[in-house]
């Protein structure tokens, strides 16, 4: 039986940033079929106007993408944990799994922008946090501390140059209506990256309590997993395929 799986990337990348784990994934399996989609703004679709979408807007569009696909494994990286519980309420029956990856999932009534707040990560319990000071760290230099991780000289210049070519619609960054209750309908793991500076483990095993699911795995990588440790994630992928 052929396993369907579909991708949705995080904030400031495309579908792109799937390619190495689905490589692995084909390699270690021959009855995968893969599909990464590109959010609004991002990947293939970077030149759609996307002012006035939300995370509705995006789920819907989505969902309408992968109507033919049967029994989804649904995989979700960072900024994804917002868009695939609204995936899931506008298609329950679409998905057999959903699996996160160091996915963030704001309260209802925060923004993610709230979220995230300001100041270096752990001085205030009630927002995530920056790796760096952001307000006296170049952007650059903040971004190779949150996501290159793992990685070396050459793909974290690699990496950074591909980095915020993409952009989710605006109105996502300051959306507050987030829904959690009905995702008890389809089972979930979340998968922890242990070295993630972009949000940390602590925050991690908290978005997976908001998110419901029922299993907590951990992988030694930072933020960037799919790029950085493909083998690894694409085996825990098809393991959590066989749940």
């Amino acid at each position: 039986m052929t396993v369907n799986l579909v991708f949705v990337h995080g904030g400031g990348q495309g579908a792109w940033v799937w390619d190495e784990t689905i490589a692995a994934l084909v390699a270690q399996s021959p009855r995968i079929r893969c599909l990464a989609l590109d959010v609004p703004g991002c990947g293939t679709k970077r030149d759609r106007d996307i002012a006035s979408l939300d995370i509705g807007d995006i789920a819907r569009e989505l969902v309408a993408e992968i109507a033919d696909m049967q029994s989804v494994v649904l995989v979700g990286h960072s900024q994804a944990g917002m868009l695939m519980p609204r995936m899931v309420e506008y298609s329950p029956g679409s998905f057999a799994r959903l699996v996160y990856v160091t996915c963030s999932a704001p309260p209802p009534g925060t923004s993610i922008m709230q979220l995230i707040g300001e100041g270096i990560q752990g001085r205030r319990d009630d927002c995530v946090g920056w790796a760096l000071d952001e307000k006296t760290t170049p952007m650059l230099e903040l971004f190779r501390e949150m996501f290159c991780t793992g990685m070396s000289a050459d793909d974290q210049e690699t990496f950074l140059a591909k980095l915020l070519h993409d952009t989710w619609p605006p109105n996502t960054y300051t959306q507050v209506d987030w829904r959690y209750d009905h995702l008890t309908a389809v089972p979930a793991s979340y998968v922890v990256c242990a070295r993630d500076r972009a949000l940390p483990p602590a925050w991690q095993q908290r978005f997976a309590a908001q998110l419901g699911v029922e299993r907590v795995l951990h992988i030694d990588a930072g933020h960037q997993v799919m790029n950085t440790h493909p083998e690894v994630l694409a085996e825990v992928l098809l393991a959590e395929c066989r749940q």
